[in-house]
């Protein structure tokens, strides 16, 4: 996170608050939250050791932001909802931890916060948003907007796919305080290059083609159960299931994609995004 976005101010906040606290806060927060918490991280090896990268995470508690700062080795921006402004407890402290407040409502508010985000990413830092665009009620996984890759597009940055497990169970989305003593697992997968369409960055179907991909990734990260539509601030709660054996993600093509094709080691057969947009040419 941190100020790596340039001098131009963010949703009306000097660009040299945004994460600002963010050293003080991990060196405080990471041996709290170990302590309080069994986290355990998977898949590091896939993480970019340098350079900028988009970080990708199913979202199912308020804690995810913390979660994942605490298992990466350098430093994150998110995105997050401009109401997070509106209350005194957080108009100070989600800034200066590195979030960029994003009008969700569109317009110029939320191209600006997305340019920062470039910025952050031309820049060589770690950048994360959620997919889902915003918290999962019923702990299930939801469709993807395409503004990660929009953004994998404009700037070449790698998708990491994550997925978080137990922070759920930690603070449901109802629960006021946090659980104690539960495990919570961040799982990374190996990243999504966007270089194979990057002939074709104005396309709408590569962009949804791109967060298909990615968020098929994240189920198979999280175990979720997938549902093809977009989350939304209320919803049923039902019990996460196990995944099943076929996932729909937005087509009969994308669905090719979830379980025809080669394997990744992983026992899940997929098929590339290239060889699925390859049979639509």
């Amino acid at each position: 996170m941190g100020s790596q976005g340039g001098a131009e101010p963010v949703a009306g906040r000097p660009a040299g608050e945004i994460g600002r606290l963010y050293p003080v806060a991990r060196a405080v927060l990471s041996p709290l939250m170990r302590s309080l918490w069994r986290v355990r991280v998977e898949g590091l090896e896939h993480v970019p050791p340098e350079g900028g990268a988009i970080f990708c995470p199913n979202h199912v508690s308020v804690l995810d932001s913390f979660f994942l700062p605490l298992a990466l080795p350098r430093q994150i921006t998110f995105v997050g909802k401009a109401e997070y402004l509106d209350d005194w407890k957080t108009r100070t402290l989600f800034p200066a931890l590195g979030m960029i407040p994003i009008d969700r409502g569109g317009g110029s508010a939320a191209e600006r916060a997305l340019d920062t985000a470039a910025r952050v990413l031309d820049a060589g830092g770690y950048f994360g948003i959620y997919p889902e665009g915003t918290r999962s009620r019923d702990g299930r996984l939801h469709r993807g907007h395409t503004g990660p890759a929009r953004l994998a597009l404009r700037t070449g940055c790698p998708i990491v796919p994550v997925g978080l497990i137990g922070t759920r169970d930690v603070q449901p989305p109802e629960a006021k305080v946090p659980k104690p003593f539960k495990r919570v697992t961040v799982r990374f997968g190996r990243p999504i290059d966007p270089a194979r369409y990057a002939d074709r960055p104005d396309d709408r179907l590569v962009l949804r083609q791109i967060i298909d991909e990615v968020m098929f990734e994240i189920r198979s990260l999280s175990g979720q159960e997938y549902v093809d539509e977009y989350a939304t601030k209320k919803a049923e709660t039902f019990p996460t299931a196990a995944p099943t054996t076929q996932v729909h993600l937005g087509g009969p093509e994308s669905a090719a994609l979830a379980v025809a094709g080669g394997g990744n080691g992983d026992g899940r057969g997929r098929r590339s995004s290239a060889e699925v947009l390859a049979r639509r040419a």
